[in-house]
């Protein structure tokens, strides 16, 4: 099955279902804490990873996350790790409009971010641990580009897939991808049935406890 379809599955669930798939898998990676603070869009894709770290006297010979957009092709998510420590973005509004005219479709950032308001405007997806006006510059540094990362206390590889919403972050690995949309899609089925009871007035008590105690069981 084509990359391509497992993103499009991907996209007709939230991040909800796929955690609980997860769980149901006994697999990591949802990712709790980071806000979805510049759009109302739900995201998902494929993963490009940046890492990043502390100056201490180094330069970047280009800036950040660059390599990462100009590697990208549409619909790609980039996610970074900015873990140092310090109130410095590693996001911000003019690679937001790159990564946009790229067709990115969102960042996904362990650390900070800022221009959020920017990011706003153009209605592209940056979901961050916290946001801040305070410049990389002089600060951080990128230290590698296509490498494995941490994003929570998931490590995130280039090819993985992610989907991220109101609820959170849910990263799954590309090899365990089809067996998790198969639990996820099987998850949404059931709930939409709940939720088609509750409409029809069953009692409450009686749709979940007949139905969720055994959603999540293997």
């Amino acid at each position: 099955m084509s990359m391509n379809n497992f993103v499009d599955r991907l996209h007709r669930m939230d991040s909800c279902a796929v955690s609980d798939a997860m769980d149901k898998l006994g697999l990591p990676g949802s990712v709790t804490g980071l806000q979805r603070l510049s759009t109302d869009q739900r995201i998902a894709g494929r993963v490009l990873t940046v890492k990043l770290d502390r100056a201490e006297g180094r330069t970047n010979t280009r800036h950040l996350c660059t390599t990462a957009i100009e590697g990208a092709t549409p619909g790609d998510i980039i996610c970074v790790e900015q873990r140092t420590g310090l109130d410095a973005a590693c996001w911000g509004g003019n690679l937001a409009i790159g990564a946009s005219a790229r067709h990115v479709s969102g960042v996904i950032v362990e650390g900070p971010a800022r221009d959020i308001d920017e990011c706003r405007q153009i209605d592209f997806p940056v979901f961050a641990r916290s946001a801040t006006a305070r410049t990389a510059r002089g600060r951080i540094v990128e230290v590698a580009t296509g490498e494995p990362i941490l994003i929570g206390d998931v490590i995130v590889t280039p090819g993985d897939y992610a989907i991220a919403d109101a609820s959170g972050v849910v990263i799954i690995a590309a090899a365990e991808i089809e067996r998790v949309l198969e639990a996820a899609e099987a998850i949404v089925a059931r709930e939409e049935a709940m939720a088609q009871a509750l409409r029809e007035g069953k009692p409450i008590s009686q749709v979940m406890g007949a139905n969720y105690e055994h959603m999540l069981k293997r």
